[in-house]
């Protein structure tokens, strides 16, 4: 009786352990802390962001609460590690998603720790958690032309046609008040001389074959030559507002601007080395298994984002942001260490169609963000004693060419 009491017992025992740890596992390990909601954010910007939402339906399910329709989180972290895998292994939930979205296979996040899964579910949770509220929507009419900050065309023109009326009427006051002189001084008694000065006739021949009238045109010819010439030197090799057809019309409107799509997950490369890289086919078609527009008629560009899939041939994109050899350009110390945003140097280009270069990316030019740019020390304790020694020379805060950011070497190899 005692022996079976204590089986009894322990079996209940193990059954509740095994209910804590899992209800342990599937409710409490999702972290509400802020600092954990901040990673997840970002992780879930920079590689979620092009294929889910939480709240609806994009290339993949609306993760609203997909940690309560899961098996467990344990299958979710095994899925955005290797979908492919548990797929493969026959797991019915797996399978089920994988038929309802066209068989099209998530990305493998093998690279992703189980902390980091956790952020982006922490992140997820707290949206979810979000109280929805629906403002007024101000619906906008196709035929009213974008407001402007610039002042128009027509008032430029206005205020062109005024100061040159406003030039005329003093050149006929002018004319005025030498026509009243001359009157003045006809009536004095004047050497002779003076009366051949107050009495010679001004002409169009007198003027143009005067001294003063001869050094002001050669100088202002000179001056204005001299001023084209210097515009021109400093002109080679800038290619500000360069915008060339590439093979496939891709629109970072529609991507970055309408999608949200995080310029780090077509530019994998940016917060790693010194080339952002240009986006391969594969990157493309993580999106386009689903999004075929046209694709199946031939027409269309996803058509021809397709065919360079099929074919293995990859996009012949042209190149637009190019800097002369002689320059040496990290884009991870850039984003990573500094901080630095892409619209900084690209401009807006979540609002371009067409991409075109937005800077001048001079020499010059980033000499003056180097004196402008504070260094971002912030959590980085590679910078805490130059932070303090800098703190006990100076005021203001340290910027980037205090660190040697205009020494020559940094730049020129």
């Amino acid at each position: 009786m005692i022996k079976k009491f204590t089986a009894s017992a322990c079996k209940f025992t193990l059954v509740l352990v095994f209910a804590l740890l899992t209800f342990s596992t599937n409710a409490q390990s999702i972290s509400t802390e802020p600092a954990a909601i901040s990673a997840g954010e970002s992780l879930f910007n920079a590689n979620c962001k092009a294929c889910h939402r939480v709240h609806q339906k994009l290339v993949g399910p609306a993760l609203a609460g997909v940690y309560d329709r899961t098996p467990s989180i344990d299958w979710i972290k095994s899925f955005v590690k290797n979908s492919s895998k548990v797929i493969a292994s026959g797991d019915d939930y797996a399978n089920k998603l994988y038929n309802e979205y066209n068989k099209t296979q998530m990305t493998a996040f093998s690279s992703f720790k189980d902390e980091d899964i956790m952020n982006i579910l922490a992140y997820v949770k707290a949206e979810t958690d979000k109280p929805t509220v629906a403002g007024p929507v101000t619906p906008v009419d196709p035929k009213t032309p974008p407001t402007e900050n610039s002042l128009p065309a027509q008032y430029l023109n206005v205020i062109l046609i005024g100061m040159i009326v406003i030039l005329i009427l003093l050149l006929v006051v002018l004319g005025f008040l030498v026509s009243a002189l001359k009157r003045f001084l006809d009536d004095k008694q004047l050497s002779e001389e003076d009366k051949e000065v107050v009495s010679s006739t001004i002409t169009v021949g007198s003027i143009t074959r005067s001294r003063g009238f001869i050094f002001v045109v050669v100088f202002l010819v000179a001056g204005l030559g001299f001023k084209a010439v210097i515009n021109n030197l400093f002109a080679v090799g800038v290619q500000i507002g360069y915008a060339p057809k590439q093979p496939i019309a891709f629109s970072h409107k529609i991507h970055a601007g309408q999608l949200e799509i995080d310029c780090k997950y077509c530019h994998v490369g940016v917060t790693k080395g010194k080339s952002a890289t240009i986006p391969s086919v594969n990157i493309c078609m993580n999106c386009h298994n689903q999004v075929k527009s046209g694709a199946t008629t031939g027409e269309g560009e996803i058509a021809k984002i397709v065919k360079a899939w099929e074919t293995k041939k990859p996009i012949e994109w042209i190149r637009i942001h190019n800097l002369p050899d002689l320059a040496y350009f990290n884009h991870s110390q850039h984003v990573s260490v500094g901080g630095v945003e892409c619209q900084t140097c690209h401009g807006p280009i979540e609002t371009m169609d067409v991409v075109r270069q937005h800077s001048l990316l001079t020499m010059g030019w980033c000499i003056d963000c180097h004196r402008k740019t504070d260094v971002n020390s912030k959590g980085n304790a590679y910078y805490d004693n130059l932070v303090e020694l800098h703190s006990q020379s100076k005021k203001t805060p340290m910027k980037v060419e205090d660190i040697g950011g205009l020494e020559c070497s940094k730049c020129h190899y």
